[in-house]
């Protein structure tokens, strides 16, 4: 059978609607057709192999958000290379051990490279690469690579404190497309806004392949900024349709001056993922007529489960991240890896061309991370109710056992969210003589507030059993979290413990 090509929607949107408006930075104010956006993919192709960039190497981006590296990825793509977008929100020593573990043969940044590039990687900064693309003549146009060829690295956030890199295909991006494009009602008329950083799997694939593959248009954004990104949902001239953020962005567009969601008269729905999202966090932005539509995805998998659009479903299964996509196979198993029955727990199990072939440079986490049969274990605890749709209740690691009983901090978590006092949480397990493991509480509480800890442990006693009642809370400033919004619990641990 032959092997299956990248699919290339901009090339095709190119011929089939060449003036349609496919790109807008939103920080220079430069725009592209279809059209034009192809041509400059083109050219980049050229610069990357003016620079020696052939197939299977890496090119690396520094950088934060702009339209240059949309067009980076795809020359990438193209040309068969492989586009590894660092976090440059790292410490020096974490992006130094990212470069040195994907090794590139280019660096694109955009600030002053305070790390050195790896022996054999050229640096380029975005400035020169944007003009590089201005001046090149586009390179002749060569069979596309194999779909199933590694084709992105995305190192994930770390909240475990070790950072891997997982290879994404361009099979699995054009799934992650399909998948988040009909969860999301992506269309031909969408406009897309991306805040999103680059370096995370939001960004890079679930905010731009969707909406390029509809032939819509995407609006790149810098970066995260309430008072802007109020503004320009507000903008019609902009006419943002769809928006994905992380719960804590969302909150703070609520919480910022200019947030007016009476004037968000384009957006189809508010999309967020990446951390719980509390029911009464969604029961409120509905009551401002703006649909939150909660999901699930992550960096091996893209998406996963999405919540349908319509308002009153959303309030009946708010709390849940809503149904499988449809290029998703999921299972909700026990240890053994046998099904569970409706609202029992279990891990999820994944398979599906949306999902990963594996970590760069790990074999033996790779081979751990499928079961026997294939199934990718995602290392995430859920349920699932009568209608099929699945609540996720914690992280398999974060599980602790108090007195003989399983207990998932997000469940906790949610509890204590549900509090007026209480701005953010976050609930580990810790060691105990008597029960073996009890709860131990970070709270972050509202402006003006006081911690009472008897008040809480009343609060959640009066909604879950008391063994997940927490035994300890402790005022927090901020909770420790990546900058996809989650939190580091391992940092909580390493603090409680020279604590």
């Amino acid at each position: 059978m032959p092997a299956w090509t990248t699919p290339d929607p901009i090339a095709l949107h190119a011929r089939a609607q060449p003036d349609r408006l496919a790109c807008v930075d939103l920080a220079s104010g430069r725009r592209w057709t279809y059209a034009a956006l192809d041509d400059a993919i083109q050219r980049a192709v050229a610069v990357l192999e003016n620079h020696g960039v052939g197939q299977g190497q890496r090119v690396a981006a520094l950088a934060r958000n702009s339209a240059d590296l949309v067009i980076l990825q795809q020359a990438a793509m193209r040309l068969g290379a492989v586009f590894v977008p660092v976090n440059w929100r790292l410490a020096a020593p974490e992006r130094q051990a990212i470069l040195a573990d994907c090794d590139p043969a280019l660096l694109v940044h955009d600030t002053g490279l305070d790390v050195a590039p790896p022996t054999g990687c050229a640096p380029l900064d975005v400035a020169r690469f944007q003009a590089a693309v201005e001046e090149a003549e586009p390179a002749p146009r060569r069979p596309l690579p194999e779909a199933d060829r590694p084709s992105i690295i995305l190192y994930t956030s770390g909240t475990s404190g070790q950072p891997k890199g997982v290879i994404v295909t361009e099979a699995n991006a054009f799934a992650t497309a399909v998948n988040f494009g009909v969860i999301g009602r992506v269309g031909h008329d969408s406009v897309v806004l991306c805040d999103a950083p680059m370096f995370h799997v939001i960004g890079l694939i679930t905010n731009l392949r969707p909406v390029l593959l509809k032939g819509g248009t995407v609006l790149v954004s810098s970066g995260f900024e309430p008072g802007v990104t109020n503004g320009r949902l507000a903008d019609s001239a902009l006419g943002v349709t769809h928006y994905f953020c992380v719960p804590q962005m969302a909150r703070m567009l609520r919480e910022h001056a200019g947030f007016e969601p009476a004037r968000w008269t384009s957006l189809v729905a508010l999309f967020t993922g990446g951390a719980p999202n509390p029911a009464a966090d969604i029961t409120w932005w509905l009551k401002q007529g703006v649909p939150m539509v909660d999901g699930f995805g992550m960096t091996e998998a893209g998406t996963v489960l999405g919540m349908p659009l319509e308002a009153e479903r959303i309030a009946a299964k708010a709390g849940s991240a809503g149904l499988p996509a449809p290029m998703v196979s999921l299972r909700i198993v026990d240890d053994a890896g046998n099904e569970v029955a409706p609202g029992e727990a279990g891990e999820i199990w994944l398979a599906g061309p949306n999902i990963t072939p594996g970590y760069w440079n790990r074999p033996e986490e790779t081979a751990r991370a499928f079961s026997a049969g294939g199934w990718f274990r995602t290392g995430d605890m859920a349920k699932r109710d009568e209608d099929g749709f699945v609540t996720l209740v914690d992280r398999r690691k974060d599980m602790f056992i108090s007195g003989g009983e399983n207990v998932f901090p997000a469940e906790v978590e949610m509890a204590l969210l549900a509090h007026t006092d209480v701005a953010e949480v976050a609930v580990i397990g810790v060691a105990d003589e008597r029960w073996g493991e009890v709860g131990r509480a970070f709270v972050v509480l509202k402006p003006g507030r006081m911690l009472d800890p008897a008040a809480l442990a009343s609060h959640c006693a009066a909604r879950i059993a008391r063994y997940k009642v927490p035994k300890e809370f402790l005022a927090m400033e901020a909770l420790p979290r990546t900058v996809s919004g989650k939190i580091q619990k391992h940092l909580l641990r390493r603090w409680g413990k020279s604590g």
